[in-house]
C-alpha cells in the first residue's frame, strides 16, 4: 500500500431533494424519462475506510436487514475492485443519519462516496466520468452524487446540467412509512405524459411532483404530514417519498417549527448545497497525500 492513507474517516454522503419530478413517459426498457432538480443538502451519512491487505470488503454499521449481495456500498466497493482489477479490500463503517425509504438518496449517496473515496484511497484514478458510469449500474441517482453538483436531471435523471440554486434552508419530515419507488412507478394512474419545461421555466416558478397524488392516496401518513406543514410553508414531496420538506427563509425559522413537530414523525433541518460536501473531503485527502 505504500505511503498512501490507509485509515481514512468522515466521508461525507449528502442527502437530495428533488425541487420537483414530471414524468415525461414511459421507456421501452421500463423506465420512465422524466425532469427534475437534485438540490443537495449538508445533512447526510458518514462513511470511514480502513484499507486491508487481504482483498475483502466489509461493512459495519449499515443496515443490517440488507444482505450484502444487495447493499448498495458493498455492491460500489466490489464494482470498482473487479473493474480497476484491485487487490485491496476495506472495511467500511457506516453512520446512518439519512432515513430508509424517504426519496433522500440516500443508499445512491452511500453509493457513490464509497466509489469516491476507494478511487483516491485505492489509487485506481478513475476520472470522475467513469465512476459516474459504473455508478449509474447501481442507480440512477448515483451520478449526480459523484458528479458533486446540484444539477438539472433529464432522461432517468442521468442527463445532468449544474444549476446554481439559492442555498436555502429546508425542513425534511419523514413520517415513519416506507415508500416503494418501484411500486409508485408501476402504478396505472401515474401521470406520465408531462409537458416537459425548461430551466427558465424552472427558474420562474414551473414544475410539480407527478408522484405526489399517488402518494398522497396510497400513504396517507405522508398525505398528513403535507397538510401538517402547510402551516408554515408550501410541502413537498421529493422524489416518490416519503419525506415532505419545505423551504424557510433562515435556520432559526425552520427549527422553530421542527420544535413543533409530533413525536411520531423523525425531521431535520438542513441548509441547501451547490456543491458536495464529498468533494471538499475529497480536495482535502489529496492534500493529504500530495
Amino acid at each position: 500500500m505504500g505511503d498512501r492513507i490507509v485509515n481514512s474517516v468522515s466521508w461525507p454522503a449528502p442527502a437530495k431533494l428533488n425541487l420537483f419530478l414530471q414524468i415525461l413517459g414511459r421507456r421501452e426498457d421500463g423506465y420512465h424519462n422524466l425532469q427534475t432538480v437534485f438540490q443537495l443538502l449538508e445533512f447526510g451519512d458518514v462513511l470511514d475506510f480502513l484499507l486491508t491487505g487481504d482483498g475483502k470488503i466489509k461493512i459495519y454499521g449499515n443496515n443490517k436487514e440488507i444482505r450484502p449481495e444487495d447493499d448498495l456500498i458493498f455492491r460500489a466497493a466490489r464494482l470498482l475492485k473487479e473493474r480497476a482489477a484491485v487487490g485491496l479490500g476495506a472495511v467500511i463503517n457506516v453512520v446512518k443519519r439519512i432515513p430508509v425509504g424517504g426519496g433522500l438518496g440516500g443508499g445512491s449517496s452511500d453509493a457513490a462516496t464509497t466509489l469516491t473515496a476507494l478511487n483516491e484511497l485505492w489509487g485506481t484514478g478513475l476520472p470522475a466520468q467513469q465512476l459516474a458510469e459504473l455508478g449509474l449500474a447501481l442507480g440512477a441517482d448515483v451520478p449526480v452524487f459523484i458528479h458533486g453538483q446540484s444539477a438539472w436531471a433529464e432522461g432517468v435523471g442521468d442527463e445532468l446540467v449544474p444549476v446554481h440554486l439559492p442555498e436555502d434552508w429546508f425542513l425534511i419530515i419523514h413520517p415513519g412509512c416506507h415508500v416503494s419507488t418501484a411500486a409508485i412507478f408501476n402504478m396505472p394512474d401515474l401521470t406520465r405524459n408531462s409537458s416537459p419545461i425548461t430551466i427558465r421555466d424552472f427558474s420562474a416558478g414551473a414544475g410539480h411532483n407527478d408522484c405526489e397524488a399517488v402518494v398522497f392516496r396510497e400513504y396517507p401518513e405522508v398525505a398528513r404530514v403535507a397538510a401538517w406543514l402547510q402551516r408554515w410553508t408550501e410541502p413537498v414531496l421529493t422524489g416518490t417519498g416519503a419525506c415532505i420538506f419545505g423551504r424557510f427563509d433562515n435556520q432559526a425559522a425552520a427549527l422553530v417549527v421542527l420544535d413543533q413537530l409530533p413525536r411520531e414523525w423523525l425531521g431535520f433541518v438542513s441548509r441547501g448545497k451547490n456543491t458536495s460536501p464529498l468533494l471538499d473531503r475529497l480536495a482535502q485527502a489529496r492534500r493529504q497525500t500530495a
